[in-house]
């Protein structure tokens, strides 16, 4: 049975450059990189949100990318990376992949910050 996309291509049409570090490092230290995806399409939303601190308050941007299937098949868990999206680098706070119910991938969401 065929599961419908609900991320559908159509609407994925921002252009996005995704870093995902593995668990590990590398000899210097460094995140292990475990995907590095140029040229990657995905349904951008962005947003921002004003945080109240003891000093100020501070505005923080945030966004959601969401990708048709799964963009990283080799990895299981997705915790942390880069996103390069409007010129601009943010970090990925969350990443979730999205099952169907035969247990393939429907759709990848990265939260980023």
């Amino acid at each position: 049975m065929k599961f419908p996309n609900l991320v559908l291509p159509c609407f994925a049409r921002k252009e996005i450059h995704v870093i995902i570090y593995g668990e590990g490092l590398t000899e210097d230290g460094a995140p292990e990189t475990v995907e590095d995806i140029d040229e990657l399409e995905c349904n951008w939303q962005a947003g921002a949100s004003t945080v109240l601190t003891k000093e100020k308050k501070k505005v923080q941007i945030s966004g959601k990318a969401l990708f048709t299937g799964d963009i990283c098949p080799d990895t299981n868990d997705i915790s942390s990376g880069y996103v390069e999206v409007c010129g601009v680098r943010r970090n990925i706070a969350k990443g979730q992949k999205h099952y169907n119910p035969d247990g393939t991938v429907n759709y990848t969401e990265l939260d980023v910050v």
